[in-house]
């Protein structure tokens, strides 16, 4: 007979009953009767009065009995915490007991057990079960240890379970190693400053040897915490790599993905060169496309990591083009995730294919999967330019079909092939707008506006086509108000004569009789413009605009490595770190992919310096970019180009602001966020001529005969005399006795007279600004150059810029303002007290965690060591140790940033190798790059 009798409600039930027979002599009578219990208790019913008669079976060698006991202990011992320290004798004596499975089960249930009172009475039996002869009960005790230590930490770490786990990790068992791997890794994500597993290369050995024999769920366990090592060197990535592929074909897809994830993370360290790399490259791709035989929630959560991996390393999956394609019977969001992924693979080998199959989707019955089928094929347009005609011809083809909601995806996607291929496919304009009365959705009507207003000057009624869209002005959405009024300005600007009255009307309609403050504000800079100055009005609205770029979907790079290191967890599935989705107070500690061998990235910086040494001091790492109004000059200045020319030729000399407001107005923000450099104020009379004082007395402009030898780089053209109006500005940073200052050259190539020069820094990473004004003794004679020396200091507003070395300056004459930005080397910020003792060295080089760490190679340099200590010192950086081992020598040194960042450095030269090593150690380590480059630039000079 079934146990299902036990639920069946009868008299018997009464709880006065079941103590009766329970406390019967009868073996089998109370068996009857505790599971009678057991199954009150899974309904629902409250049958806690019955503990101390329950607990008394617990004297029992029948096992069934004993588990059953055990599961209504675990579910009352919360609510009956001081009768359950009376089944505390009982868990000691099971815990000694001949059958391992029975010590197994004492344990597990101890560990479930979750009253204060009682754990402490535990640590003994657990104590002993961790070293129990049985792998069963060890296993099972490991678990146990993390349970405790999330009921009271403290006393876990007292009583010396976390050493007893770690040392589990060297077990003969398998099992054992994986559980004890699971516990402690449950355990470190708790306290994320605690470093619990701490790996190194022979407890890795020892986990891998474990990973063939363990469990699916142990292997899991294993590959995780594998993921969550730092090799030293591209050779160990390449053997656990090895170790690991035969995972792949594991028939768990949990499995798979863990092993997917920690060859995606290791890769990163195995040069592209290497043959081994291409042959890791193809055993990715079967077990990926294996995982999508599975059914449709395993697929969707594989084709979410795919869509990951994809964005990391499209070449993995490049010729996996055709398991992509849509199954006629896949859910929607497989279908949709598939689409996805057809355009991120999509290249001039597969177009052909896969805009075949696209065509095929258009015409599905699933709107959404249709509306995303037609997207895609814009996006391949935009994605392979040898495919954008046969893809616009498709379009058409989908346009004639006069399917609603086919015709608006289609208008949407031609106006970003516009936007790519400008001139190119206008003669389709005429199909749009035959099209134009079936467009009711927002994001098309606004398309199809864009599209007349763009193309005005070809569409002979483009006037009527616009009115027609005015007449239901107020009931439009906001996204087709402001394009409709920026599309009737384009059209009044290109047809002044026949559209006055429509630009009025609409002037009118969006400042007059609208509330939405953004479409008034458009309306009011319009009418000002046009009433102001056409001309003006016209370089604003008609201006080229930029081409639009094929993948605009991708996830920010530094998220996609940290997501590439959550593969086969929920936030693969989000695509959101675990930060935004894990509530609680566990730390959520932020991972990213290890540095590329040879390469100069970064390693993420670490929240809170230790204290102690010079870094106690220290200011915290430079804020980033994006406060208020972000940075004020950063229109699209790319290392080094000037950028647009402004016309203020109003500008006050006088004003603290040396350009009167002119970045401010730019932006058409307030001067806050562009802090004028200390002490920038110009005199209005033009002071001390060139040739006099300490400048003459240094030669401070060419960087000859400098006092601390500094290396100076040559001039180069910072702004080319084109782009500034025929001025030509050339110039080079250098550092002498403490101060830093800016060589510039002015050349004067335009035929008028220039004067009234004036500077002016944006905030950049150090934060260094004009310490004077930009002295040009007298007016700039036409093909006349003169040579200035501008000191600088670094008490200006801090930003961080991208690359951290940018300068962005602005330079003002009588004729305009001009824009041009330019690196700066960062050893003129290297400081005269940047030497470390010897035992700080030690204790600073210690003290800052290992992955602060970055290396790199200096090539082709022939000094021996001497000389670059000494070449090296010249320019701030010190060597504090020397020492030879296995005839390589090692120098140690160290240097100081002008804002408190200090940064040791191991140099490893071979008197026969021209390359050299170079190892650097800093807390914020995203400087390392720049310091490795000064390294070059000061040893190659």
């Amino acid at each position: 007979m079934t146990d299902s009798k036990y639920f069946t409600t009868t008299k018997k039930g009464e709880i006065f009953e079941l103590k009766a027979e329970l406390n019967s002599d009868k073996k089998e009578k109370k068996k009857e009767a505790v599971k009678k219990v057991i199954a009150s208790m899974t309904v629902g019913k409250d049958v806690s009065a019955l503990f101390p008669d329950v607990v008394n079976c617990m004297q029992t060698d029948n096992l069934e009995l004993k588990k059953l006991v055990y599961l209504y202990l675990m579910n009352y011992a919360k609510s009956q915490p001081d009768m359950a320290i009376m089944a505390v004798n009982t868990f000691v004596k099971d815990c000694e007991d001949p059958n391992p499975l029975i010590r197994a089960l004492a344990v597990r249930t101890m560990g479930c057990i979750r009253v204060d009172k009682i754990t402490e009475y535990l640590c003994e039996p657990l104590r002993k079960c961790l070293k129990d002869e049985d792998p069963y009960v060890r296993k099972t005790a490991a678990v146990c240890v993390a349970k405790l230590h999330d009921i009271n930490a403290q006393l876990v770490e007292d009583q010396g379970f976390l050493d007893t786990l770690k040392d589990l990790i060297s077990d003969s068992n398998p099992m054992v190693v994986a559980n004890a791997v699971a516990a402690l890794s449950e355990i470190a994500e708790s306290h994320p400053s605690s470093n619990l597993l701490d790996l190194n290369p022979q407890s890795i050995n020892k986990l891998l040897t474990a990973l063939n024999e363990c469990t699916e769920w142990g292997q899991i366990f294993i590959l995780d915490c594998l993921a969550n090592y730092m090799p030293k060197d591209d050779r160990e990535a390449q053997s656990i790599c090895e170790r690991v592929t035969p995972r792949l074909s594991h028939a768990n897809s949990a499995v798979v993905l863990s092993a997917v994830k920690v060859l995606m993370k290791f890769m990163e360290m195995l040069s592209k060169d290497l043959d081994y790399y291409g042959t890791l490259l193809k055993k990715l791709a079967p077990p990926l496309v294996t995982l999508l035989s599975a059914e449709p929630e395993l697929q969707y959560v594989a084709l979410r990591n795919i869509n990951l991996i994809v964005q990391k390393r499209p070449e993995i999956l490049k010729h996996e083009m055709k398991v992509f394609f849509v199954k006629y019977n896949d859910p929607i969001y497989v279908k949709l995730e598939k689409l996805d992924i057809m355009i991120r693979l999509a290249s001039q080998a597969n177009i052909a294919q896969v805009l075949a199959e696209l065509k095929e989707y258009a015409t599905e019955v699933d709107v959404d999967f249709v509306r995303k089928a037609v997207r895609a094929i814009g996006r391949c347009a935009i994605k392979v330019e040898q495919s954008a005609e046969r893809c616009v011809s498709t379009l058409l083809d989908l346009i004639q079909t006069k399917v609603n909601y086919v015709v608006q995806e289609a208008i949407v996607v031609i106006k970003d092939i516009f936007r790519k291929y400008p001139n190119k496919y206008e003669s389709v304009i005429a199909t749009l707008c035959e099209n134009l009365d079936s467009l009711d959705e927002p994001e098309a009507r606004a398309a199809m506006i864009w599209i007349v207003g763009e193309y005005a000057e070809r569409i002979d009624n483009a006037d009527e086509l616009l009115e027609s869209f005015l007449e239901g002005f107020h009931d439009e959405s906001t996204q087709v108000q402001l394009q409709l009024l920026t599309a009737i300005v384009k059209l009044f600007l290109k047809k002044p004569t026949e559209t006055q009255e429509l630009v009025q009307q609409v002037l009118s309609l969006a400042t007059q009789d609208s509330d939405n403050p953004d479409l008034r504000d458009r309306g009011y800079i319009y009418w000002r413009l046009l009433s102001t100055d056409p001309v003006a009005a016209k370089e604003v609205v008609l201006a080229e605009k930029p081409l639009i770029s094929e993948e605009t979907d991708l996830i920010e790079p530094t998220l996609l490595d940290e997501l590439i290191c959550y593969i086969g967890t929920l936030a693969s599935v989000y695509h959101k770190p675990p930060s935004a989705f894990v509530e609680g107070s566990r730390g959520v500690v932020h991972k990213s992919l290890p540095p590329r061998t040879g390469s100069v990235e970064s390693v993420e910086s670490p929240d809170t310096a230790p204290s102690g040494g010079p870094a106690a001091d220290q200011p915290s790492v430079i804020p980033t970019q994006g406060d208020l109004l972000g940075d004020l000059l950063n229109l699209d200045l790319g290392p080094p180009v000037s950028g647009p020319p402004m016309a203020t030729s109003s500008v006050q000399m006088g004003a603290v602001d040396l350009l009167g407001g002119g970045l401010d107005t730019l932006m058409g923000g307030g001067g806050s966020s562009f802090t004028a450099a200390p002490s920038t104020t110009a005199p209005t009379t033009v002071g001390a001529p060139l040739g006099s004082g300490l400048g003459d007395l240094f030669d401070l402009t060419g960087g000859v005969g400098t006092l601390s030898g500094s290396y100076v780089a040559p001039k180069t053209v910072w702004l080319p005399a084109m782009k500034a109006k025929g001025l030509e500005i050339s110039g080079t940073f250098s550092r002498q006795v403490g101060s830093i200052s800016m060589d510039l050259v002015l050349t004067n190539k335009a035929l008028q007279v220039m004067s009234d020069f004036a500077i002016q820094f944006n905030r950049n990473s150090f934060g260094l600004a004009p310490a004077a004004p930009l002295q040009v003794h007298a007016p700039l004679a036409p093909n006349q150059s003169v040579e200035i020396s501008l000191p600088l200091n670094t008490v200006g507003s801090v930003m961080k810029m991208d690359p951290l070395n940018n300068l962005q300056v602005a330079v003002k004459n009588n004729i305009d303002v001009f824009y041009f930005s330019t690196l700066y080397p960062l050893h003129i910020l290297f400081v005269e007290d940047g030497k470390m003792e010897r035992q700080m060295f030690l204790a600073t080089w210690k003290d800052i965690p290992n992955e602060n760490e970055t290396q790199f190679q200096i090539k082709d340099c022939s000094l021996n060591a001497d000389a670059v200590s000494s070449k090296l010192q010249g320019s701030n950086i010190f060597t504090i140790a020397k020492r030879n081992v296995e005839g390589q020598d090692m120098l140690y040194q160290s240097l100081k940033l002008t804002n408190g960042i200090w940064v040791l450095a191991e140099l490893r030269i071979q008197p026969s190798n021209p390359s050299f090593m170079l190892s650097l150690k800093c807390r914020a380590p995203e400087v390392s790059q720049y310091i490795f480059q000064a390294y070059e630039t000061i040893l190659k000079n």
